[in-house]
């Protein structure tokens, strides 16, 4: 095993580690979704989801929950993802992140490892929202190779913020700093974004606005596999949500450098 892939893979395991010694966060990234679903889905049972923004489908024979049940999916992928960097602001008040950044070892396999982690993690708890949804009352589509390219969007989102979250914390090293991003960030992203309401019943200026939000990019694809099993335009969505998590990976690794030099 070459030295590069071995610091992914130790990075990784240490982050799933410290992820399953804290089972009350993990519990309660499934008990929100589902207290989501439960209110939303069955609040606005009544609730006409019709002519589905860029399906080619009219989903007048769609209950809210069946469209929710994505958006739900990518809402705790965004809520997970932008909480990534708590964790590192742990390590950096007990030295060890520090320690680590200054080991003779690259930024990049570090930073790839924490990713990778996250992201695993991530659409794991995706995927078993979409089974909660299920029995939920749901009714999914599950197309193999649809659901794949769903599920690739939606790790790009996750690794994308996941690495904005890193950055932030790295930046801050503050808990109380995060906080206040995945509250002011988070709620903006998720009602600007498809995730809740589809575009073509949303006021033009919230569906401009919805259509180069990352999470529409995301949930998007994920929404048609699981609905009609098939995606329309995906490689517009996957190169968009690609774009911008090299960008935000890039940020990070530049955020990493400048703890490194301190």
């Amino acid at each position: 095993m070459s030295s590069t892939l071995e610091v992914v893979m130790v990075v990784c395991l240490r982050t799933w580690k410290k992820t399953f010694r804290r089972p009350v966060v993990l519990s309660f990234s499934f008990l929100q979704p589902l207290m989501w679903m439960l209110f939303f889905g069955f609040l606005f049972e009544r609730y006409a989801v019709e002519d589905l923004k860029g399906s080619g489908h009219d989903g007048a024979d769609l209950s809210y929950l069946d469209y929710l049940a994505p958006g739900v999916c990518a809402m705790t992928v965004l809520f997970g993802a932008s909480q990534s960097g708590i964790g590192w602001i742990r390590d950096i008040n007990t030295g060890f992140l520090p320690r680590m950044l200054r080991s003779p070892s690259h930024l990049t396999p570090i930073l790839l490892g924490k990713v990778v982690a996250d992201v695993v993690r991530l659409s794991v708890q995706a995927g078993i929202v979409l089974i909660l949804a299920v029995f939920l009352g749901a009714r999914l589509r599950f197309s193999p190779f649809d659901l794949l390219i769903g599920f690739v969007a939606l790790s790009l989102f996750a690794a994308g913020f996941s690495c904005l979250s890193c950055a932030i914390a790295l930046r801050t090293r503050a808990q109380e700093a995060m906080a206040v991003f995945v509250h002011v960030v988070n709620m903006p992203i998720l009602f600007t974004s498809t995730a809740l309401v589809p575009g073509k019943q949303m006021p033009e200026w919230l569906a401009s606005i919805a259509r180069w939000n990352p999470l529409s990019q995301a949930v998007d694809p994920l929404r048609s596999a699981l609905l009609f099993g098939e995606i329309h335009s995906a490689g517009v969505a996957l190169g968009f949500l690609l774009v911008v998590a090299i960008a935000l990976f890039s940020i990070a690794l530049l955020t990493m450098a400048g703890v490194r030099r301190r």
